[in-house]
This record gives C-alpha cells, structure tokens and sequence, in this order.
C-alpha cells in the first residue's frame, strides 16, 4: 500500500525569552540568522525535503508572524495555529493532531542546519518501518541542556536522558501515525519527557544521525549558526552536491 503524502509540522510557538533578553526584539521565529528568519528558514528546508503541506503553531502573542508566514508562502498549503500553550510537549500535540493519515515530519523552529543535512536526514528517516518514530541525533551539541541518547546497531533509541549518551536529539523527528493519535499523560509536560516516556514503554524509536544540528535559544547561538552558515557558503563545489 502506497504510503500517504507526507505532511510537515513545525513548532514555533516558545516565548524566545533567551533571546530577548539578550536584546532580540522580533519574536523567536523572527530571529535572523544570516539575513534568513529562524521559520523561513526551517519551512525552506521542508520545501527542499518535498513537503509541501504544512502546520505551524505559533504563540498569540504572534499574529503578524502568521500572516507574514502566509504572504511568504503562498504556494504552500499552510495551516497556521496561533495559540499559547503551556509546554512544547502541548504545541507537539496541536501540531501532530492535524487533520490527515500517515507520520508526520516534525520540527521545532530553532533546530538550525544546513538544507542538505536535513533532506538526508529525511530521506533516511522515510526508509525506516512506518510504524516507528525517527529522531534526528546529531554529535555537534550545542545546547544548554542537550537530551542525550543512545542507540543500539540496528539505530533503534535504548535510552534517552541524562544518562545516554553519546548523541543529542536535534529537534526533528518523524512522527509515525500510532504516536500521534497518543494523549500524553498529564504529568508529561515537556516534549523530552514524552520522548524519554515512549522509550520506556517500549515504542520503536529509532534515530538517524544528521553532522551539524544548532539549538537556537541564545545569542550565542545565533553568532554559530551564522558562522556555520557562512563555512556553508564558501563550499560551492560542495553545495552543488546537497551539502
């Protein structure tokens, strides 16, 4: 049986705090990162990927992020949520609860990496078994608080959490169709601690290895994923091949 288009989902609806602090004034998705906005940026790499049906959740206090979102893009078949919701594991929900059957590709707005470190990882991801999950890992951790993992030999996650090690989930996964018709228990108010809860019962996770993956949340953040980017530009024989 032929598998159902796939549909994407991004989650963009965090306050950006960080960053305001550090004296960032547009909202998260907003923030630029070589000229490009943190959600162009993402919703591109989708378009590289083939995904052309998308969900992005935004906070309410971002109304004129969802319009712009929608005048940049209006080929696309957009769906935007403009909600507060209390945790990134409740804008996880709002987004993979979307109208339509199949895994859904996934992504929170600040996972920052080259267009072709995520179409590979996409495409590795869509050859796993369509009843399992697939988290992008990554060794280039840059995060404060990075969720390490583990894996076994055949890339299926063993274990998530402090514990783990020696790579970090990067932000993108590839939901199956079972997972996202799961109601979280209340007690899980984080999207790492459904992760980790799904782990423990036995779900089939499994991960797939993307090189450089940047977890944007402060202004140092910004400074890397802009230097990243300009290594990214300097290599025209290597972009030319997908890198």
């Amino acid at each position: 049986m032929t598998e159902p288009a796939l549909r994407g989902g991004i989650i963009a609806a965090g306050e950006g705090s960080r960053l305001r602090a550090a004296g960032f004034t547009a909202p998260k998705p907003m923030v630029r990162v070589a000229g490009v906005p943190l959600i162009e940026s993402v919703v591109r790499n989708f378009i590289e990927a083939g995904i052309t049906s998308l969900v992005v959740i935004v906070n309410e206090d971002e109304h004129e992020c969802a319009r712009w979102l929608t005048a940049r893009f209006p080929s696309l078949d957009l769906t935007c949520i403009v909600k507060t919701t209390p945790s990134s594991l409740r804008s996880f929900v709002e987004v993979v609860s979307a109208p339509g059957p199949g895994r859904m590709l996934v992504s929170t707005v600040d996972a920052w990496c080259p267009a072709g470190d995520f179409v590979r990882f996409v495409e590795s991801a869509r050859k796993r078994p369509v009843e399992t999950t697939v988290l992008a890992l990554t060794p280039f951790v840059a995060d404060e608080h990075p969720l390490w993992a583990t894996t076994d030999g055949a890339g299926r996650i063993t274990a998530l959490g402090v514990d783990a090690g020696p790579l970090v989930t990067a932000g993108m996964y590839l939901v199956s169709e079972r997972v996202r018709a799961l109601a979280p228990a209340v007690r899980l108010g984080r999207l790492r601690e459904f992760l980790t809860w799904l782990v423990a019962q036995g779900e089939p996770l499994y991960g797939e290895v993307i090189p450089r993956v940047i977890d944007v949340d402060r202004a140092e953040d910004v400074a890397l994923a802009e230097a990243l980017a300009l290594t990214i530009t300097r290599e025209p024989s290597v972009a030319k091949k997908g890198l």
